[in-house]
């Protein structure tokens, strides 16, 4: 079947980047991990596109519900995990490919019940597992600094103190647990979004929902996961959507293939490991204008390719990542 073949039209979302993703990682066999399964878009594709099996792994457990129903018809084709794709060589080796779409999904935003939307009145919970501390205990115990650290860190929210001061301010008079209770202490910190722009609660709701579910730390994790996971030959596909996690699947993926810098010239020259993984582009791919006609969500979309060498897999220094570290993480 051809590689750019899509899903079949029942998916109840249009998975972004799906097409340029299946002729990116042409010809598709094998075994295939996706690694945020949700509401099954890319698996799918894969398994239209001729991959043998696919091994669905979700942290919730409405996505692996949904799935038992959708993926029926592909019987033993489909195997599903419940689990946090950082431990996905836990679930699977040797695998072909793996496929990581990051973020909140349609499922997720739409079910107001889930607290991940800042448009819809709901619990303040935003956990993706639906186990653990929520963005409400979050919002209602973390000090003020420390929210400002993460809202600025991790949502690039320029106006965090003034926000995370009026947080603090509001809990005292009464617990913040509903998402739209969230939003308007936000919307009184900020001016109105102009007509094009992103509602000003955007960045500070992100930033809150990757705090609760450490997404940081399970990207980096389940990158090194996937380098452990993939035989040679295998390829890593990565969909992010904003700058944060784009900036740190490019250094990890450079890193990983040889392009971490020279240093000094002036400096001993340093004896370089080989590489893990060899770069399908340099250029991240990004949505074309028939994709943003019917899916504006792809907009921030970038997609970047890896594949596998067989140089023994490593651990990648942190630091080196760009990724955002609150004080007691450093």
């Amino acid at each position: 079947m051809a590689a750019a073949a899509a899903p079949r039209n029942t998916a109840p979302h249009i998975p972004v980047l799906l097409r340029p993703l299946l002729a990116a990682v042409a010809p598709v066999r094998g075994v295939w991990l996706d690694g945020t399964l949700g509401a099954g878009g890319y698996a799918r594709g894969l398994l239209e596109a001729g991959a043998d099996q696919v091994v669905g792994v979700d942290r919730d457990p409405l996505a692996l519900e949904m799935a038992r129903e959708w993926g029926a018809e592909y019987g033993d084709r489909l195997r599903l995990v419940q689990g946090n794709f950082a431990q996905m060589d836990d679930y699977a080796a040797d695998l072909d490919g793996v496929v990581l779409d990051l973020g909140v999904s349609s499922m997720q935003l739409d079910r107001a019940e889930r607290g991940f939307s800042f448009m819809r009145d709901g619990p303040l919970d935003m956990r993706m597992s639906q186990d653990g501390p929520t963005a409400a205990d979050l919002v209602n115990t973390t000090d003020e600094a420390e929210l400002a650290d993460i809202l600025y860190l991790y949502g690039e929210e320029r106006a965090s103190r003034r926000i995370a001061r009026a947080i603090v301010k509001a809990r005292e008079v009464t617990p913040i647990e509903s998402t739209l209770q969230l939003t308007g202490i936000v919307e009184r910190c900020l001016p109105r979004s102009k007509p094009g722009q992103a509602h000003v609660a955007t960045r500070s709701f992100q930033a809150i929902r990757i705090a609760v579910n450490d997404e940081y730390g399970s990207l980096i994790e389940g990158l090194e996961a996937a380098e452990r996971a993939l035989r040679p030959g295998g390829q890593l596909a990565v969909v992010t959507f904003h700058s944060i996690e784009d900036r740190m699947v490019k250094r990890f993926m450079q890193l990983r293939s040889g392009g971490g810098g020279t240093g000094s010239r002036h400096a001993p020259e340093i004896e370089r490991e080989a590489p893990q993984f060899s770069l399908k582009s340099r250029k991240a791919i990004g949505p074309d204008d028939d994709e943003l006609a019917v899916n504006p969500r792809a907009r921030s979309a970038r997609l970047r390719v890896a594949v596998r060498t067989d140089v023994r897999a490593g651990r990648t220094e942190r630091s080196q990542l760009g990724m955002p570290m609150l004080k007691g993480e450093r």
